[in-house]
């Protein structure tokens, strides 16, 4: 029988690549397009059995690519790719006569179940899991495995944590995950799948954050055919896929109020309905819930539904930030070294002590994922004084300040963000040399230290490259605020106090893109080059109140 082919189209070569062993080793014949327009030719001229379209690309996009291909009278079903980012062009994508969407990264599991579904029976059988495709920025060669998630931990609020898990896992009540971003909620998520006894059946992750929420609904309970535009084939929803294994639902406090609604039916009753279906559909899947947000505050707030919170509140895991559990640090330094090391260190196998020390010193806003990005970058770099020079600069600073992006490589948030802007650049500290210590003589580097400053310089309140709040624009929403949160009493201490200044700073920034964007939230965190989930926290801890929900009371 010949080979299904398989047209993959996208601008980045690591992804081509990627897609093309990763496709190959499974049994598809695969050819690869760079660009819209070869993927014009390519489609004209030959004959593929599946589409995989990229939506963002330069020169023409996907959406154009897909609009073009459908003129010209191709049959073969398109599954577009999209990053978080480009959300909406999949919806246009898929109105347009896409037969179905990945969000990027997506694993192997999520990419076959596309394809089966787009082929029906001519799917070829499943082949070895392979690694799940990097997100744009990934650094080649870094492992990405989820095998390689492992939990790694010597604090006794972690301990407390797994012994926890142990005694849940064989139960099918559903789980409820608590904690900032990046404390490893999804490792415990897996955990329990992997002490369950439904191991040997699927555990499939829903980010309810990434996708709109039609998108959403369609994503975890299916659709018929014919249910929307562009439904030309029926699509059964993660909720079906995860029968007899587990479903993780990731960031479950930005889901919908209705999609909570339908949730809590699934709950209770075990069957829902499919988008536009009229048969009920059972299922037998294990609900482990993940979410940052205060549930409580958010029943409050009428963002959460108050029956669905008691019904996921069963068992509920807190897991503790990094910085209330420093003695996991040099533990997760180590294996994270021992992770990246090999693919860009030869010889070493542990830090420099001023790098250690200067990790231990730090807040780890970011938690574990920001440390693992951190070890990563460091085994790339081969340069701990890039690292120190940083550590010791965030320090200093308030570490609540994400506007100030650096000019290193890398785009994993923290203090250590890829330069947006040149003109958002922080000037390395003054260092001085110091002799080097034993430890670090395989970095071949030496430590640095930062001067003291002259005795006659003033002090600065403010950094010299704080950015300076955008002019207030004259709008309809333009309405006035309640004054900042009140400064602690007492007597501050310089950080509390640079603290305190970058708070009114970020204030009135913020405030003034939410003003010029008329209270566009998702666009002001675009312009203002931070996460739309990070600008909400924000906006709550500044004390911003929105002008449209004040007009609702």
């Amino acid at each position: 029988m010949d080979r299904i082919a398989v047209l993959v189209v996208d601008d980045e070569e690591s992804v081509r690549t990627f897609l093309s062993e990763l496709l190959g080793s499974a049994g598809y014949q695969v050819r690869c397009a760079a660009s819209g327009t070869q993927a014009l030719e390519m489609l004209s001229g030959g004959s593929f059995d599946a589409v995989l379209l990229d939506v963002v690309m330069p020169e023409m996009s996907g959406l154009e690519v897909l609009r073009r291909y459908q003129s010209m009278g191709g049959g073969a079903p398109v599954i577009v790719l999209s990053a978080l980012a480009g959300a909406d062009d999949a919806v246009r994508a898929m109105k347009m006569g896409a037969s179905d969407y990945l969000a990027k990264p997506f694993g192997n599991d999520e990419l076959q179940d596309a394809l089966a579904r787009a082929l029906g029976t001519r799917a070829p059988e499943r082949q070895a899991v392979a690694p799940v495709l990097p997100a744009r920025g990934v650094l080649p060669g870094a492992d990405t495995t989820q095998e390689q998630r492992v939990l790694i931990s010597t604090s006794p609020a972690m301990r407390r944590a797994r012994a926890l898990v142990e005694r849940i896992a064989d139960t099918d009540v559903p789980v409820l995950l608590l904690g900032e971003s990046g404390t490893g909620k999804e490792v415990i998520a897996r955990e329990i799948h992997a002490r369950s006894n439904r191991r040997n059946r699927p555990f499939i992750k829903v980010n309810c954050a990434a996708l709109p929420g039609e998108l959403l609904e369609s994503e975890l309970f299916g659709h018929e055919r014919g249910a929307f535009t562009g439904a030309t084939a029926e699509k059964p929803g993660k909720f079906e896929l995860a029968d007899q294994g587990t479903i993780f639902l990731d960031e479950i406090g930005e889901m919908a109020i209705r999609l909570q609604a339908k949730l809590l039916q699934v709950l209770q009753d075990e069957e829902f309905f499919r988008v536009g279906g009229k048969k009920s559909v059972r299922v037998d899947s294990r609900v482990v819930v993940a979410t940052n947000r205060d549930l409580e505050k958010e029943i409050a707030l009428g963002n959460f539904r108050e029956d669905l919170f008691y019904r996921l509140n069963v068992v509920a895991i807190r897991l503790p930030a990094l910085r209330e559990r420093r003695e996991d640090v040099v533990p997760l330094t180590d294996h994270f070294l021992k992770k990246y090391g090999r693919g860009y260190l030869s010889g070493v196998s542990e830090l420099p002590t001023e790098v250690l020390h200067a990790f231990a010193d730090y807040d780890w806003p970011g938690n574990v994922r920001e440390l693992e990005n951190m070890v990563r970058r460091l085994c790339v770099l081969k340069d701990p004084t890039l690292v120190l020079d940083e550590l010791r600069a965030a320090v200093r600073a308030p570490a609540s300040a994400p506007s100030l992006p650096t000019s290193y490589a890398g785009d994993d948030g923290g203090p250590f963000g890829r330069a947006h802007d040149e003109g958002f650049r922080t000037p390395p500290p003054a260092v001085q040399v110091l002799e080097m210590p034993s430890r670090g003589a395989a970095f071949g580097l030496a430590s640095v230290a930062p001067l003291s400053p002259p005795a006659h310089a003033p002090m600065a309140m403010e950094p010299a490259n704080a950015v300076v709040p955008a002019p207030r624009y004259v709008n309809p929403f333009d309405v006035p605020q309640p004054p900042p949160p009140p400064a602690p009493t007492g007597e501050l201490s310089l950080k509390d106090i640079g603290k305190r200044a970058a708070m009114l700073a970020e204030r009135e920034a913020i405030l003034a893109m939410l003003q010029r964007t008329a209270w566009n939230k998702r666009r002001a965190a675009t312009k203002l080059r931070i996460s739309y989930k990070a600008l909400l926290y924000k906006i709550k801890e500044c004390g911003i109140i929105d002008p449209r929900a004040s007009a609702e009371l």
